[in-house]
C-alpha cells in the first residue's frame, strides 16, 4: 500500500500559526510529515510526502499529484492523509476549543470513512482527545478540495488548535508526538489488514 502524505500550506500562506506567532501550521505538518513518512517505512509500507517544498503549493497542484500516483499504481493501492492544524478563530486571539479531527469530503468513499474513522479511534486510544460531530460518527464530512478531487481513500486530519495555548503546548511536546505518530502508523496498519 501507497500512503501518500500532504502537509498542506506554506510559509506564504496568511494566518495559519499561534496568535504569539510561535507556533506555524506549514512548519509543524512538513516536520510531522517527515516524521510519519519515516515511521510508516521502518514498518514496510511504500509512504512518501507529494510536497517537499516550503512554499503553498495549491490544491490542484496536490491533487494533481496524488492521482499521477493512483494512475500508476492504482487508486485501490494508495490513500491519502492531508496534514493539518485547527483554528477556532481568525481573529489572532487565544480561544478554548481542543483536540484531534478526522475529515472526509461529502463524496467520500467507504474506504475514507473507514480511515478516518480507524484514525480517530486510534489517537482517542493514545488518550489524545478526539472532537466529533456525533457521538457515533468519528470523522466530519465536508466540501474539502484535497479529498474530493483525489482518486484514492483520503482524509484530512486536524491536529489539536494552533490558537489554544494547551494544544500548542501539545504539537511542541516530544512524547505527544511520539503518541499522534504511533496512532497513525496503528491505524494505517490496522486499514492496510483489511484490504
Amino acid at each position: 500500500m501507497i500512503v501518500l502524505i500532504d502537509n498542506g500550506h506554506g510559509y506564504n500562506t496568511a494566518g495559519k500559526c499561534s496568535p504569539d506567532g510561535a507556533h506555524r501550521e506549514y512548519l509543524w505538518a512538513r516536520q510531522f510529515a517527515q516524521r510519519l513518512e519515516t515511521a510508516l517505512r521502518a514498518r514496510g509500507f511504500n509512504a512518501q510526502r507529494i510536497v517537499t517544498e516550503s512554499y503553498d503549493v495549491s490544491i490542484r497542484e496536490r491533487c494533481k499529484r496524488v492521482n499521477t500516483v493512483c494512475r500508476e499504481f492504482g487508486s485501490k493501492t494508495c490513500i491519502l492523509l492531508s496534514i493539518h492544524n485547527n483554528a477556532a478563530g481568525a481573529d489572532g486571539k487565544w480561544h478554548t476549543a481542543r483536540g484531534y479531527s478526522s475529515h472526509v469530503s461529502l463524496n467520500a468513499s467507504a474506504n475514507s470513512k473507514k480511515l478516518a474513522t480507524l484514525l480517530a479511534e486510534s489517537v482517542e486510544a493514545q488518550g489524545i482527545v478526539i472532537r466529533k460531530p456525533l457521538p457515533t460518527q468519528l470523522y466530519w464530512p465536508q466540501n474539502l478540495g484535497i479529498c474530493r478531487d483525489t482518486n484514492c481513500p483520503a482524509v484530512l486530519t486536524e491536529n489539536l488548535f494552533q490558537d489554544n495555548r494547551e494544544d500548542v503546548a501539545l504539537l511542541a511536546d516530544e512524547a505527544f508526538l511520539k503518541k499522534l505518530e504511533t496512532a497513525y502508523v496503528n491505524a494505517i496498519t490496522k486499514y492496510s489488514n483489511t484490504l
